[in-house]
């Protein structure tokens, strides 16, 4: 597993009325959830970068506005046909 260390200003923190440990989960939580709303990072992956199982993963995704599951057009005329 790698480590990658961030400088985050005191100020932040306050305003964020945040501990370090309480700053490094809620970034983590944050990074995984733009990756998987970008199409980055499948859902599990992001869950293993959150540092949670999959499920509060995706539960946890309408706390920051994303869908939990997204389809296309083309997608769901593909899935209403397997049906």
């Amino acid at each position: 597993m790698s480590r990658i260390t961030m400088d985050i200003p005191d100020e932040s923190l306050v305003a964020l009325k945040l501990s370090e440990e309480q700053a490094e989960e809620a970034l983590l939580m944050a990074a995984a959830v733009k990756l998987f709303e970008l199409g980055r990072l499948s859902s599990g992956a992001a869950a293993r970068l959150a540092g949670v199982p999959r499920v509060v993963f995706l539960s946890r995704l309408a706390d920051y506005g994303v869908d939990t599951f997204r389809m296309t057009t083309e997608g769901f005329r593909k899935e209403t046909r397997l049906a």
